[in-house]
């Protein structure tokens, strides 16, 4: 049977608001399950500039519900088909999950490369599981730029969940760990020997460490290199348990989704979560404030003004302090 394409019909009102440029619209038709609306909002915020800020601006108030997992490790760890498994344990207790997969860029087009959403295509038609890649665009950390903010915009529109899964990361790529509530380091067996050099970095980071594909050999001297790893660190009220996963077949994720339902109730108990967020908030306030300055001061140092105080400095007639602080006070 045709669909009816009659004005006012719920068809054509859904299509009129996936095309509105209005964010406030497109908020409300994605928290009653418009899908088309989500993904506008979250190009929005890939887009950047002064529509990512107003958007921003609207989904602030909206948010601080979702829970958020961030799974990372190092490339061929397995993270694709380990998030791709706690989704399906997920949807069978019936929750609603965001997945947020960043990819690699394209060389050529710049966009997400679209490896772990193909990864996760047994989830394509699932009405409860929100897929979204984002490409990294060149930056390093693991996370694309913009995904702060699509977390922000799926806990808007009432996402309980969502899991933000990196590109592969190294050493000092680490940037989920102020993404995310939980975070879950990947790791595979006999990555042991190179542990220890990545202390200072990776795995320092992990809430929970897993160690997938546990059925080849090594798992188990892996499982104990992490464990003295742990022994020797700093004890806390939390020590992040190991996981043993398989996750092509589904072996041992199900414990992994009890850690991280465990860890969530540890972090609400003890204040943590709270404590987590608001450093998140804090240090999302500076970096404002610090882009803010740096436009501020570009356009001061491109300002005649500058170039006559400039010239003052270089025939020393004025000193550099002295100049900064004038150009300031104009400022």
């Amino acid at each position: 049977m045709a669909r009816a394409n009659v004005a006012g019909s719920p068809v054509r009102r859904a299509e009129t608001i996936a095309e509105a440029p209005d964010p406030q619209q497109l908020i409300a038709a994605a928290r009653r399950g418009h899908r088309p609306s989500l993904a506008r909002l979250i190009s929005i915020v890939e887009r950047g500039g002064d529509d990512a800020r107003a958007l921003g601006k609207l989904t602030h108030s909206l948010g601080g519900d979702a829970f958020t997992v961030g799974i990372t490790g190092a490339p061929g760890a397995g993270k694709s088909t380990l998030t791709s498994a706690l989704t399906r344990l997920m949807r069978d207790e019936d929750l609603r999950v965001a997945v947020l997969a960043v990819d690699p860029s394209s060389p050529f087009s710049g966009g997400a490369i679209l490896g772990d959403r193909v990864r996760m295509g047994d989830h394509a038609l699932d009405e409860g599981v929100y897929i979204r890649s984002m490409a990294t665009r060149g930056h390093l950390g693991g996370l694309a730029l913009a995904t702060p903010e699509a977390i922000r915009v799926l806990d808007a529109v009432g996402k309980p969940w969502v899991l933000v899964e990196t590109v592969g990361v190294g050493q000092m790529e680490v940037e989920i760990v102020g993404a995310a509530d939980s975070t879950v380091v990947v790791v595979n067996p006999g990555w042991g020997d190179s542990i220890q050099a990545n202390k200072a970095g990776l795995m320092e980071i992990a809430d929970i460490f897993v160690v997938n594909k546990a059925d080849r050999p090594g798992a188990d001297q892996t499982r104990r290199d992490l464990e003295q790893m742990l022994d020797l660190s700093a004890s806390g009220p939390w020590r992040p348990p190991i996981m043993m996963t398989v996750a092509s077949t589904g072996e041992g994720v199900d414990r992994f989704w009890g850690a991280i339902q465990d860890h969530r109730a540890h972090l609400t108990r003890t204040g943590e979560l709270e404590r987590r967020r608001a450093r998140r908030l804090d240090e999302e306030l500076r970096e404002i404030v610090v882009a803010r300055l740096e436009a501020r001061v570009g356009d001061l140092c491109s300002s005649d003004r500058y170039e006559h105080i400039h010239r003052d400095v270089m025939d020393r007639r004025l000193d550099p302090w002295t100049a900064a602080d004038m150009l300031l006070a104009e400022g």
